[in-house]
């Protein structure tokens, strides 16, 4: 108390002097319509800046539950679209191309660890044998595709990163369905080479790179990435390097793709190996 008495006596002139002052403005804005009037814009100006800036904090704050329900959207989607292509196929699979006949089913996974900056890198997934994970499963996130599954656990899995020098895709040019072999090069983790595409193909900068479906384990059309540069390699053939289309650095929610025909097509491609 006697702290709060000192204070009013040691500023009761200024004390004083903003109570006449807000006194004035009040009997100013009252009595005078021009006042009045500009008085209630910029209240509402002010009100409508607060609650911009309270929506836009909610908004926030409730990313990650969004987050989370459009992946589970979109998990769902995918696999809406899948099997609505097998039904399809069924239907009519002497006209559409035999590559719909693979049937795929997509997991939903978080990545937990990631390495990019060795030269044999890998992503764990908090997904497993429990949720249906099998080695030699595809990954992809939205952005295009993330690796191969190589060790599985109830609970975990342990994914062979495209930025792994050990791994080669089957991958093609959209534009003109030319395809080679692509893989990491081992020093940048935004880049890769496709490797073995014909000499007389018509390449240009930002052509788009996908998979070609000539694996049991990527569904085709899957994006790699986009042509960066273009090179002439042993005087047949054409060395692209190709920017990423996944941001490996930023990678956090993938898809563990699962292809129900996977065993069929191996057991078909065996029995004629073998001969």
């Amino acid at each position: 108390m006697q702290s709060l008495l000192r204070f009013l006596q040691r500023y009761h002139f200024t004390l004083l002097f903003i109570l006449f002052e807000a006194l004035a403005i009040t009997l100013l804005i009252q009595n005078n319509n021009y006042q009045n009037t500009s008085f209630v814009r910029f209240t509402r100006n002010i009100k409508g800046r607060f609650y911009d800036q309270t929506v836009k904090i909610e908004q926030y704050l409730n990313l990650r539950e969004k987050n989370r329900k459009l992946r589970e959207e979109n998990i769902q989607l995918r696999n809406f679209i899948a099997r609505n292509l097998d039904t399809e196929v069924d239907t009519f699979k002497r006209v559409i191309d035999t590559v719909y006949n693979q049937q795929y089913y997509y997991i939903r996974a978080t990545v937990l660890n990631n390495s990019i900056f060795r030269q044999h890198n890998y992503i764990t997934l908090d997904k497993g044998r429990a949720a249906g994970v099998r080695p030699e499963m595809g990954v992809i996130s939205s952005e295009g595709i993330v690796g191969v599954v190589r060790g599985v656990s109830e609970n975990f899995s342990s994914v062979i990163s495209l930025l792994n020098s050990e791994l080669n895709v089957s991958a093609k040019l959209k534009n003109s369905g030319y395809y080679g072999s692509f893989s990491w090069t081992g020093r940048d983790y935004r880049y890769g080479k496709l490797q073995d595409i014909p000499l007389h193909v018509d390449v240009s900068k930002g052509d788009t790179v996908i998979t070609s479906g000539y694996s049991a384990i990527f569904p085709e059309g899957i994006r790699v990435g986009f042509v960066e540069d273009i090179q002439e390699k042993g005087g047949r053939f054409l060395e692209l390097t190709v920017e990423l289309s996944t941001d490996f650095k930023k990678l956090n929610n993938v898809y563990i793709v699962k292809n129900l025909l996977k065993e069929e097509q191996k057991e078909l491609e065996n029995e004629f190996t073998a001969q």
